[in-house]
């Protein structure tokens, strides 16, 4: 393995078994010039294929400590999550860092506008995200807003599923907040964010997501359904509101017996109100 070109100090772009990739580790090009040989003990990531061309890019683009972060972070995360992340988390990650501190020294603030439902959803990741903003803040002195561990925690849930879509995860998360609004509109209230019912709910509703968007539907026996509709009337209009919009808007159909779950939770959020 033989350097053809140096990027930074922890990253240099190799000839491997005749095929160019990017080794990267602590320390890879250290002294090193274009045809030295590296120590395969000091590689910590090869990246080959697709991802080469944007990887040196970004390496070219950002400054050397931002990547450093960004892999700093992401060893942090697999030790907490027990499970290696996806190798796109690198590229995504640290191009996100990197803009993050540059928007901070331009004061632009971005705002997560599903913090609170990242929040609750992903709440190991939200505290992976939360120690990745101490972290950023203690090797750099910027101390960035409480969204951006919300946005660090999306990137990472994503990279736990092989080849995960941020947009996908990013689209659920936002149909789940259009639906907590649509009931916090129709009940005339605000749902503490705080309150376990409400983390509840939205767990719910991420499941029912998940199972309609898969054909999997839950089953809720007959006779209990005629009673949530009967006994919960108001709940279940409203429980008929957000499934409505949800199809209109989204094109996702929710099926009747599911309405009465969310019924029961949307009953259980009224009752704190009263």
């Amino acid at each position: 393995m033989k350097i053809k070109k140096v990027l930074n100090n922890n990253a240099v772009i190799v000839i491997d078994q005749g095929q160019e990739k990017i080794a990267i580790g602590a320390g890879v090009a250290f002294q090193k010039g274009k045809n030295d040989p590296v120590s395969v003990d000091k590689v910590e990531k090869l990246f080959t294929l697709t991802e080469n061309d944007k990887l040196q890019q970004l390496l070219e683009r950002i400054p050397e400590e931002h990547f450093i972060l960004a892999e700093e972070i992401i060893a942090y995360a697999e030790k907490q999550l027990g499970t290696k992340l996806n190798d796109h988390i690198y590229l995504a990650l640290s191009d996100h860092i990197s803009y993050a501190l540059q928007r901070f020294q331009e004061g632009i603030e971005v705002r997560n506008k599903l913090l609170q439902e990242i929040k609750v959803l992903y709440s190991t990741e939200f505290s992976i995200g939360v120690w990745a903003v101490h972290y950023i803040q203690e090797k750099t002195g910027v101390a960035l807003p409480i969204d951006e561990a919300a946005f660090i925690a999306l990137h990472i849930h994503t990279m736990k599923i092989q080849g995960g879509d941020l947009r996908t995860t990013v689209r659920q998360t936002s149909i789940l907040k259009d639906m907590v609004e649509s009931i916090q509109d129709y009940l005339n209230l605000t749902i503490n964010e705080d309150h376990l019912s409400y983390e509840r709910l939205i767990t719910h509703l991420r499941f029912a997501l998940t199972r309609a968007e898969h054909g999997n539907m839950s089953t809720l026996d007959e006779e209990m359904f005629v009673m949530i509709k009967r006994k919960f009337h108001d709940s279940y209009q409203c429980a008929l509101k957000v499934s409505k919009e949800l199809a209109d808007v989204h094109d996702i159909q929710l099926p009747e017996e599911e309405l009465g779950y969310i019924a029961l939770h949307i009953e259980r959020i009224k009752k704190m109100h009263d």
